[in-house]
C-alpha cells in the first residue's frame, strides 16, 4: 500500500459511557465516508479520564476484552471496512487490570492488542493504581493497511519504546492520549509542557525514520471526586512525517477529524538518506538497561 488515509478522532468525554460510544461511533462513520482506511481513537475514549483520584468503585468502569465495547467498536470496524484502533480499560481478572489498545481488522476481528507498559503516578494522573503494566511487550500489530506500533500515551515519551517498536518492523508509531494541563498553571508553563509532548514525539519520527500519529482529547474534565482543579485536555492531536514534518494538526479544544494522507513509502527513502539503524553501535549500549549509571 503506498498510500494510506488516516482518521485521528479528536472529542470531548462524558460520564455517560453509552453517549461516547455513540459520539465516537459517528465520528467513525463520518470518517470513513471521507475515504479513512485506518481510523485511530484516542486514550480511554468510552469514558471521562478517571485517574484522576484513586477510587476502588471506579474500577467498575473495566471491562474484559473481547467484551461490550470491543464487540460494538469490531462491528463498526466491518460496517465501514476500515481497520480501527481503540483504548479501553481491560479487566483482564479479578484484581488484574490494563490500560490496554485493541487493533480491530476490517472484518471486526481482533487483529492484536498493546498493553500500557510505562504507567505515570504523578498529581491528577494516578495510572498506578488501576493499571498492572503490560506484559505483551513492544510487538507491532500486523493489519491490512501494515504494521502498527500502537503504544500509549506516557509511553510517548520514551525512546526506548519508539526504537523497540521500529526494530520490530512498526511502519506507523501511534500513540492514544490523553494529556493535559492543570488549569492552575501559567500560560508559559502550559506553551513548555504541550511544546515538550509534540517535540519528543517528533524525535521519535525523525530518529527512526517513521510516521508518528497522535490523538489526544479535548475540554475541561472535573472528577466529581476531586473538584478543585480538573484537566484542560489540550488536543492538538497531530501527524508527522519521518522526517519530524507535522503533516497536519488538529486544534487544542474543538472536537475534530484530522485526515492525513501517508506515503507509505517515504519512510525507505528516509532511512536510505538517514540511515540511523544502520550506524547504531549496538555494542556500547549494555548500560542502557540499568537503572542508572554510577
Amino acid at each position: 500500500m503506498k498510500r494510506l488515509k488516516v482518521a485521528l478522532i479528536q472529542h470531548s468525554c462524558g460520564s455517560n459511557h453509552a453517549d461516547n460510544l455513540q459520539k465516537t461511533s459517528g465520528m467513525i462513520r463520518a470518517a470513513a465516508a471521507s475515504g479513512a482506511q485506518l481510523v485511530l481513537l484516542q486514550e480511554l475514549h468510552t469514558g471521562t479520564y478517571f485517574c484522576q483520584v484513586e477510587a476502588p468503585a471506579l474500577f467498575d468502569l473495566a471491562e474484559t476484552i473481547p467484551g461490550p465495547s470491543s464487540e460494538v467498536l469490531g462491528e463498526l470496524a466491518a460496517e465501514s471496512g476500515l481497520v480501527l484502533v481503540a483504548s479501553l480499560f481491560e479487566r483482564r481478572a479479578p484484581g488484574l487490570y490494563h490500560n490496554t489498545a485493541v487493533v480491530f481488522e476490517r472484518d471486526g476481528s481482533i487483529a492484536g492488542t498493546y498493553r500500557k507498559m510505562h504507567i505515570p503516578d504523578d498529581p491528577g494522573f494516578y495510572e498506578k493504581f488501576y493499571f498492572t503494566p503490560g506484559d505483551l511487550g513492544f510487538t507491532p500489530v500486523q493489519t491490512s493497511v501494515g504494521t502498527l506500533g500502537v503504544m500509549v500515551c506516557w509511553d510517548q515519551w520514551y525512546p526506548e519504546a519508539a526504537r523497540l517498536m521500529a526494530l520490530a518492523g512498526a511502519e506507523l508509531l501511534i500513540y492514544p492520549t490523553a494529556i493535559g494541563w492543570n488549569p492552575a498553571d501559567a500560560p508559559d508553563e502550559n506553551k513548555r509542557q504541550r511544546d515538550a509532548w509534540m517535540t519528543v514525539q517528533r524525535g521519535h519520527a525523525v530518529a527512526n525514520g517513521l510516521p508518528v500519529l497522535a490523538i489526544n482529547r479535548v475540554g475541561l474534565e472535573v472528577s466529581q471526586h476531586r473538584t478543585e482543579d480538573g484537566i484542560q485536555f489540550w488536543g492538538s492531536s497531530f501527524a508527522a512525517g519521518p522526517q519530524g514534518e507535522i503533516l497536519a494538526e488538529a486544534s487544542r479544544d474543538n472536537e475534530e477529524i484530522l485526515l492525513v494522507d501517508l506515503d507509505m513509502e517515504r519512510s525507505e527513502t528516509v532511512r536510505r538518506i538517514w540511515p540511523f539503524l544502520r550506524d547504531r553501535r549496538i555494542d556500547a549500549y549494555g548500560d542502557i538497561l540499568k537503572r542508572y549509571r554510577d
